[in-house]
């Protein structure tokens, strides 16, 4: 059974918010304030913010190519 196009924006949107919003919790286990200078206080969270949307970027692609394999994978059979 494969999605339409609509339905498959949907889930690649979802799946990105999601993924960004895991990898941004599990960045605040890092204590950055160490390795920031002083009263760099904006450059250090706009770094956070974009740290964290390459990562979640790159694990919902994983997973969406991953969907995207495993329903291809009944072709191998035809």
């Amino acid at each position: 059974m494969f999605l339409l196009n609509g339905q498959q924006a949907i889930i690649a949107i979802l799946a990105n918010i999601f993924f960004i919003g895991i990898s941004f919790y599990a960045l605040q286990a890092i204590m950055i304030e160490k390795v920031i200078k002083k009263n760099k206080v904006f450059q250090a969270q706009l770094l956070f913010i974009l740290i964290s949307i390459m990562i979640g970027s790159i694990v919902a692609n994983f997973f969406l190519n991953l969907t995207n394999w495993s329903n291809q994978l009944p072709f191998l059979f035809n």
